[in-house]
């Protein structure tokens, strides 16, 4: 049964009541395709357009919406961040002058609850404002991949068995 349903099938928030608090870390990760013209712009790193500088903005945006992710998602518990990271990464142009951005968010708390959707919301967002300071140039941009690359603190502990974590 899905955790978030009750007895009757329907939507219900999980009672984390009982739980212990402990220290929870969660990392999750977007890939960002962006095409030859846009990644050229980007390539020596950030640049500033009248939205602000393009890294930084997607930055920003990343930690707040992970801060937001029980506004967002019906069923998350608002947690206290005791820390949100998020990274953009420009990796090496590929043969059609495309470039992957690989957006990591990392969030972390002493909670009740995990922090995993925080991670996901955080990179998430992060990726969908690097679209929306990009889509002037370009609307090929790709968001792909997103998804937890580990979680611990919790009931069980998880890491994703390939070299993308």
């Amino acid at each position: 049964m899905l955790s978030h349903l009750d007895a009757q099938g329907q939507p219900a928030m999980v009672n984390v009541g009982a739980k212990a608090v402990t220290h929870r870390v969660a990392q999750a990760r977007a890939i960002v395709v962006l095409p030859a013209a846009l990644a050229a712009l980007l390539r020596d790193g950030d640049i500033a357009t009248k939205k602000g500088p393009v890294f930084q903005t997607a930055i920003l945006a990343g930690i707040m919406g992970a801060k937001r992710t029980s506004e967002l998602i019906p069923l998350c518990h608002p947690l206290p961040l005791d820390d949100c990271k998020i990274t953009v990464e420009n990796q090496p142009p590929a043969a059609d002058g495309s470039t992957q951005i690989f957006i990591t968010c990392r969030a972390e708390t002493h909670a009740k609850t995990g922090v995993e959707m925080e991670a996901l919301t955080g990179a998430t967002i992060a990726a969908l404002t690097l679209y929306d300071m990009g889509k002037a140039v370009s609307h090929d941009i790709v968001i792909k991949d997103v998804r937890l690359c580990e979680k611990t603190g919790g009931k069980s502990d998880f890491r994703w068995p390939t070299s993308i974590a």
